[in-house]
């Protein structure tokens, strides 16, 4: 049973409301209670729980893909692949498809005829040949587990932390704000 189904029947009493989007939040502006983001996205001056293992980006393509396509080896030969573009509200453009070997950074725009702003059209756009995908391990995961995506440059995506529920620290908070903190927290 998820955390949060839990929480809500062993206390009745307690409410939760979710507000879903793409969207950096400003929680105490806008009056939430907590939020919900990647912990490296999380400001230093809000308390961070984890409530998800890590994570790591993933590239992908089609076998059928990969039948014209040399496996990619590094990402400067991304160039020489179709990739498909994810338009993110919070980034204000294009994603850039981000990467880490040895301590050494680095961003790669790619190019590529599909461009789209959600990651279900960004994986059916693999799924159907048109191209690599780079999105959350957690999106992919399943369809390369049972060989419908072929994952590439897997020692070029490192872990980084995953998603936390995060509140501001000044703030004093309720026994059943602290229960759901509880209830979520992801425990290694």
């Amino acid at each position: 049973m998820p955390a949060a189904d839990r929480l809500m029947a062993d206390y009745p009493e307690v409410n939760i409301e979710f507000s879903c989007g793409q969207r950096l939040v400003d929680i105490a502006k806008e009056g939430f209670d907590a939020g919900v983001r990647l912990g490296e996205q999380v400001a230093k001056d809000m308390i961070a729980v984890p409530i998800r293992p890590d994570m790591s980006m993933v590239v992908a393509g089609s076998a059928d893909y990969f039948k014209d396509q040399p496996i990619p080896e590094t990402p400067h030969d991304l160039t020489d692949h179709v990739c498909i573009n994810l338009r993110l509200p919070t980034l204000g453009g294009l994603y850039a498809w981000e990467f880490e070997k040895d301590g050494r950074a680095l961003n790669a725009r790619v190019d590529g005829q599909f461009i789209c702003n959600d990651p279900d059209l960004a994986i059916d756009a693999a799924l159907s040949d048109h191209g690599l995908a780079c999105l959350p391990d957690d999106h992919l995961e399943d369809m390369i587990a049972n060989g419908r995506l072929i994952r590439v440059l897997e020692d070029w995506c490192p872990p980084f932390p995953g998603y936390h529920l995060y509140y501001p620290s000044r703030r004093q908070v309720s026994s059943a704000f602290r229960l759901l903190v509880d209830a979520l927290r992801y425990r290694r």
